[in-house]
């Protein structure tokens, strides 16, 4: 669990600005992911371990519907890998129960981050404001908490379970991307849905509670329903109003980008 914040203000002190620079580690973004896109989800895990320095990686959950796929699938390969994850506080019960079921199954290494305010204290400074601006709660309640997340753990490069079939912004996304001045590896960024179902049949993984009841994909409990039939995966995220949180964007354009192309 992070320390108590020093301060009843809605953020510590802001780290240095989210910009993307020269990636850091001698590594060819273009050579890497025209390998990467040739091998396995398995051996795109097993190349950033050889490509960066032990104990230098880390990998970040939302404990999603499908989240135990890259929990399962990092760990096997980095057993005791630092896995972060941020509690904005407005999660489903559903979420934090079954954090717990696989951080035990998994014997995860798990670093819990939150935001300085209490959901309680946000929600009297701020009422409303993940419908009012969503893009600033996601500020303060996912993106502030990682970034502090990310500061102290300090990782080379992280693991994320984005997949190219889930927004249009991801499409073009390679397996190896520099963001925010870390590299970042996607392992499943090639996957389907039905591929995601096969590997968790196999290995016999949960699903999040909420997936049997028409949850395709799990954020917080106020801007959060099921879908309906033939709808996006992520259409029941953010009330319709965009398919990103933050956390995979840099303060860029890119972030713009990903909000137009929204079909919603």
């Amino acid at each position: 669990m992070a320390a108590a914040p020093r301060s009843i203000t809605d953020a510590p002190e802001p780290p240095a600005a989210r910009v993307d620079a020269a990636p850091q580690a001698d590594i060819d973004l273009d050579r890497a992911d025209a390998h990467l896109r040739k091998v396995s989800a398995h051996d795109i895990v097993a190349w950033a371990a050889d490509a960066f320095p032990a104990g230098s990686l880390a990998l970040t959950t939302s404990f999603g519907v499908q989240a135990a796929v890259m929990l399962h699938l990092v760990n096997d390969v980095i057993p005791g890998i630092p896995v972060v994850f941020i509690d904005t506080g407005f999660h489903f019960n559903e979420t934090y129960r079954f954090a717990d079921e696989l951080t035990t199954r998994l014997k995860l290494d798990l670093r819990v981050y939150q935001p300085a305010l209490s959901p309680a204290w946000f929600h009297a400074r701020h009422p409303g404001l993940h419908e009012r601006d969503p893009d600033a709660y996601d500020r303060a309640r996912k993106v502030e908490p990682m970034d502090r997340a990310l500061a102290e753990i300090d990782p080379a490069a992280t693991f994320a379970g984005l997949r190219r079939d889930q927004t249009q912004n991801r499409q073009a996304m390679q397996h190896v991307i520099f963001q925010n001045g870390r590299h970042k590896v996607l392992p499943i960024l090639r996957w389907s849905t039905k591929d995601v179902f096969q590997y968790l049949k196999a290995h016999d993984l949960p699903f999040h509670p909420l997936h049997d009841e028409g949850y395709a994909s799990v954020g917080d409990w106020h801007s959060t329903r099921p879908i309906g039939d033939g709808e996006d995966e992520r259409a029941g995220r953010f009330h319709g109003l965009k398919q990103e949180c933050g956390l995979h964007l840099p303060s860029s354009e890119g972030e713009a980008a990903s909000r137009a192309s929204s079909s919603l």
